[in-house]
């Protein structure tokens, strides 16, 4: 995968910064059209080419590195009259040319490859670190957010120095790769205006919350957005923090992380969800939906040794993957897309790899494996690899951000290899925030700038975690975390059918059932419940199949189900304050799914005096058939005070319930779990019938039919009889034993479907007739 992208990108786009994978050219700032901030990473000095680099030794191809460095070398500027990203090119380019020479420099002194450098690389990192320089000029420090490599800031000829605003992460991302340059250089000035930049970022921290916020005036400090959070806009300004300890050995940098730490996992993780909040405000949510950038936090998480909240928040970020192919640029908190591009970002990759390391499950393994057959799937084409436009759409873009092959290669080549088959100990040094490699030796290499006094902390947070010691050869670790989760999304189990032979005797359908409905060895089963329609005209012969609840009354252990009139709450969404309490008292509520999540549904409900809860699937045409059933799961917080049954039902089920209150002023129901025993349906008006995940329709008549098998989606095989009619005689029934029972054990009609039917009617010319 990696020579198809960088292969394609030497083709056809070399020198350009990026290759554009549709066209099958290279992307040249100002003769392509402007897309706006996106195109400030572009500096015409061969992005991609220098984001690779170091890519090349990790997967051990050193003689296309050397070719790579002497290209470097011979063909790229880095005076160019362009106006840049100083967070882009401070991260992808000096980023690159650091990790570079790093691995040049460890080559030469193997004395194996590369004795003709002479440290040219550091050269051109210095030469860039000074170019950059210029935006430090601001009164308070924050540096501005575009620089222009050949004219700076302020000269008139830049066409930048007018903006007044900066993202946290932009201007809290410079500490790891100035700190190298002036370790590496012996030039103080680099780290000082990054270690200042991040003081000013410190100091502006609400002190209440010690939260920061997203956009910050770079004149005088005053916050412009306040929304808070671990994504877009601050994500990599709390990982500078963690990782600048990590290389330099600065406690400072350690204290702040921890003091930021606390506040985001006291505020914003709401496992296993990670919400923006105001920072002044930090218990009101500021938004309903989350950014792909926050996939990195799991990663960032295991390095500081908190195993349990990184697990659960990177299996719902792998289930939102299950369900959409990739991560949305942004989704909602009930995992629809919100934006839908998928600019092919490397963050879920780099926690999977990070996971991996950490607790050694083979489970992760197999994510990366979905990773790498989504992306060859879905993302290549003839000329590389093209961003998803669109995850509903599958459509593409023309883009391939050099970021694909700085980072997404080099986690996923890690992530299955074994140590040996590496050119040297990837322990030894630390990832910036765009995979680029830094030796952990460089805090011994120079005296660190002044630290501050601030706090010490106990020891323990000083402490590296040692997954041997916590963690031995204990994949179950994950597992236990991971098993609340994994039905998030509604994406259910999977299951394997082996094939149904038939009987044909006298005019009777016999099936004999050889089918089985199986999991793997990763899922757990779902017991499905059922909802029976028991008021008149339904008299139980209207069941409809649901999903169960990790929390709330355990129907399986009630002998009678629970009975009740449904009535729908209002608003729908259960959401707000609870609108028709009076009405709800006593009864079963109907919800919809959405806005919130289910244990906050419930407890509102359960407060208004509902003694049941059946939530309704928000999105149109799903149906049991073709989406398994998933356990409904809490929200991180208790849950034990839930003491109402909860159950789910898919929207096409739901529409038949509602459609029946609408039509009937009082439906009464049965929430009970679905019979044990195998069942069948019989009678000589025919009927339908569903054993161990097969539905049988037998219709009336005498004449012989042939049958017809289709296989089923979903977890149910479905076959239906479409030629003649059969009659079954009473005796026969007998003989074959067992018939579906209702609570009652009376033998009666029934459907333990997956898709809801009205009461079994036989004329052609009957909308309720079940096709």
């Amino acid at each position: 995968m990696f020579d198809h992208a960088y292969g394609s990108y030497m083709k056809y786009a070399y020198p350009a910064d990026e290759l554009m994978p549709l066209s099958c050219r290279g992307r040249v700032r100002g003769l392509e059209p402007n897309r706006g901030d996106i195109d400030d990473s572009l500096g015409k000095f061969s992005l991609t080419l220098i984001d690779t680099l170091d890519t090349l030794v990790v997967l051990n191809k050193l003689d296309e590195f050397e070719d790579a460095v002497r290209r470097t070398l011979r063909d790229v500027r880095l005076d160019n009259d362009v106006v840049v990203s100083v967070f882009e090119t401070n991260i992808r380019v000096l980023g690159g040319l650091l990790g570079a020479h790093t691995m040049a420099d460890m080559l030469r002194q193997r004395g194996e490859r590369m004795q003709w450098y002479r440290d040219e690389l550091l050269h051109m990192a210095k030469e860039l670190g000074n170019r950059l320089l210029p935006a430090f000029n601001t009164t308070s420090g924050l540096p501005y957010p575009r620089v222009n490599l050949r004219y700076g800031v302020l000269n008139p000829l830049s066409r930048t120095g007018t903006e007044s605003d900066t993202c946290t992460a932009c201007a809290g991302t410079m500490i790891l790769e100035f700190a190298a340059l002036s370790r590496l250089s012996g030039e103080a000035v680099f780290e000082e205006n990054a270690r200042k930049a991040l003081d000013v970022l410190w100091e502006k921290r609400q002190r209440g919350s010690d939260l920061v916020g997203t956009v910050i005036n770079i004149h005088n400090g005053d916050w412009v957005r306040r929304d808070s959070g671990v994504g877009a806009g601050i994500d990599s300004y709390y990982e500078y923090l963690m990782k600048a300890y990590v290389l330099l050995g600065d406690n400072v940098y350690l204290e702040r992380f921890n003091t930021h730490y606390r506040a985001i996992m006291k505020y914003i993780s709401q496992p296993p969800l990670l919400l923006n909040v105001h920072m002044h405000n930090p218990t009101v949510s500021v938004r309903s939906w989350m950014d792909s950038l926050l996939a990195f936090f799991p990663g960032l998480q295991v390095l500081r040794g908190d195993l349990k909240p990184a697990i659960e928040t990177h299996e719902m970020l792998y289930q939102v993957t299950k369900q959409h192919k990739f991560l949305p640029e942004a989704f909602t908190t009930e995992f629809r897309v919100h934006w839908g591009q998928h600019p092919l970002r490397p963050e879920f990759a780099e926690s999977t790899y990070y996971l991996y390391k950490a607790t050694g499950d083979p489970y992760y393994l197999r994510v990366g494996q979905s990773i790498v057959e989504k992306l060859n799937t879905h993302a290549r084409v003839p000329c590389g690899f093209a961003a998803v436009q669109d995850v509903r759409t599958g459509a593409h873009e023309d883009r391939m951000d050099s970021f694909f092959l700085a980072e997404m290669f080099k986690y996923l080549y890690l992530l299955f290899s074994e140590k040996n088959q590496l050119h040297f100990d990837i322990d030894d040094y630390i990832f910036t925030t765009e995979a680029h490699l830094l030796p952990v030796s460089l805090s011994t290499s120079q005296p660190p700038c002044r630290g501050n006094n601030t706090v010490r902390l106990n020891l323990f947070t000083y402490s590296c975690p040692s997954t041997q010691t916590l963690f031995p050869n204990n994949p179950s670790f994950a597992k236990t975390i991971r098993d609340s989760y994994k039905y998030l999304t509604g994406v259910g189990r999977a299951f394997h059918a082996s094939p149904v032979r038939f009987e044909v005797h006298k005019g009777v359908y016999r099936v004999k059932l050889v089918a089985e409905v199986t999991q793997t060895t990763e899922e757990e089963e779902v017991e499905p419940l059922l909802v029976q329609l028991i008021s008149p005209p339904f008299l139980g012969r209207t069941v409809l199949t649901a999903g169960p609840a990790k929390f709330g009354m355990d129907l399986t252990k009630q002998e009678h189900g629970v009975k009740g009139s449904i009535v729908k709450t209002s608003p729908y969404t259960a959401c707000g304050p609870i609108e028709n309490a009076e009405d709800l008292s006593g009864h079963i509520a109907l919800a919809l799914r959405g806005d919130c999540m289910f244990a906050a549904k419930a407890h509102r409900l359960q407060e208004a005096g509902a003694i049941g809860v059946i939530f309704i699937d928000h999105r149109e045409g799903s149906n049991s058939a073709e989406t398994p059933l998933f356990q409904m799961v809490g929200d991180g917080g208790s849950t034990a005070d839930i003491t109402i049954p909860l159950v789910f039902l898919f929207s096409q089920e739901g529409a038949l319930l509602t459609s029946a209150l609408e039509d009937h002023s009082n439906v009464d129901v049965l929430m009970l779990p679905k019979e044990r025993r195998l069942g069948k349906t019989t009678g000589k008006r025919g009927g339908l019938c569903r054993a161990h995940g097969l539905v049988i329709l037998l219709p009336t008549g005498d004449q012989e039919g042939e049958l017809e098998d289709g296989e089923a989606r979903g977890p149910t095989l479905q076959f239906v009889l479409e030629k003649g009619e059969v009659v079954l005689e009473e005796e026969e029934y007998k003989q074959q034993g067992d018939s579906c029972l209702t609570p009652g054990d009376d033998h009666m009609p029934c459907f333990y479907g997956q898709t809801a039917a009205s009461p079994p009617s036989h004329s052609a010319n009957d909308p309720n007739t079940d096709p």
